[in-house]
């Protein structure tokens, strides 16, 4: 539909350009007037503007300008129309493309807040074609969401329904960056008690600001100043290791990537020991640590620690091996 519009638009553009030419030409031919004189008496007879002829006009000059003020307004009212309808049809089109996404969406994340962090946040999940869906209450940053095609929702992400808009029953995690702490915690605190099992991570500038995001329900609360400080000392101390992690982390300069995944139930993985497992001599990936059901952690395992259910394992190795893991591990 908004194609056949655009279409109607040229054409009804097309139409005035037209009117414009046979006017012109028609006062040069009928009246013998000049180049601009032909002109300037088409433009104002379209427009009615009503200022005098600029020569006196014979019988057959009238008739002619009738026929130009019936056809220029007619393709001005059809330009106006077919600007109106786009104008529509845009917004209508817009907002159902986005409604169709958010009914399809699932195991996806919510993004509250598209500020400075929220941004860069957004970019990374897009990188990583993670599904991902925006709240933000600013007509300024909804532009920005709408220049940049991502999922949104127009709305306060404090609110319960918004957040039940953004699919929280079905999403996989949520990361509070709002302007303030206030409305930081008060979304943490919705999202849990909306869905319980979520994993939600939420900003906090302040000090005392991070035991009530915990208490909240947060699952880890991010301290921007603390990280970006203990980031500087380590470029300052360990320059070699920061840039290793930024390759592999975020660069992509080599097929190398670190990952988490999880062993789900159904998987052939669940009672190997690591050397009977295909992940180092098949896939040549590394276990950098596994998370143990229970909460306790292992570090550079050995090769006859058995992969439990449900254990989280962190691996280095190439995309495409990784990938396959990730499908062994899925079961």
């Amino acid at each position: 539909m908004l194609e056949k519009t655009v279409q109607q638009l040229k054409i009804a553009v097309l139409l005035l350009v037209g009117v414009i030419l046979f006017g012109m030409m028609g006062y040069m031919f009928i009246e013998g007037w000049n180049f601009f004189d032909a002109i300037y008496m088409t433009i104002i007879s379209i427009t009615t503007t009503g200022y005098k002829e600029v020569h006196p006009l014979s019988d057959a000059g009238k008739i002619f300008t009738l026929f130009v003020i019936i056809f220029g307004v007619v393709a001005i009212a059809l330009i106006g129309g077919r600007l109106a309808q786009f104008f529509v049809e845009t917004y209508v089109f817009r907002r159902r493309r986005m409604e169709k996404k958010l009914k399809v969406i699932h195991h996806h994340y919510i993004i509250c807040g598209f500020g400075r962090m929220g941004k860069k946040i957004c970019e990374e999940l897009h990188t990583n074609k993670a599904e991902f869906v925006v709240i933000e209450k600013d007509h300024k940053e909804i532009e920005n969401l709408r220049d940049r095609d991502f999922v949104y929702i127009e709305g306060d992400a404090t609110d319960d329904e918004t957040l039940l808009r953004a699919g929280i029953k079905e999403a996989k995690g949520l990361v509070a960056v709002l302007p303030t702490e206030a409305e930081n915690v008060f979304t943490t605190l919705s999202a849990r008690v909306l869905n319980p099992n979520i994993f939600i991570v939420s900003r906090a500038v302040e000090e005392e600001t991070e035991s009530k995001l915990l208490k909240a329900g947060a699952n880890r609360v991010v301290k921007p100043y603390e990280i970006g400080g203990h980031r500087m000392t380590q470029v300052l101390l360990r320059p070699g290791v920061v840039d290793f992690i930024d390759i592999i982390a975020r660069e992509k300069r080599i097929d190398l990537q670190i990952e988490e995944l999880e062993v789900h139930s159904g998987s052939s993985l669940i009672g190997q020991k690591l050397v009977e497992a295909p992940i180092r001599n098949k896939l040549n990936i590394i276990i950098v640590a596994i998370f143990r059901p229970d909460g306790t952690v292992i570090y550079n395992p050995q090769s006859n620690v058995v992969i439990e259910e449900k254990a989280r394992l962190i691996v280095i190795g190439e995309e495409n091996n990784i990938k396959e893991l990730i499908k062994i591990a899925s079961g």
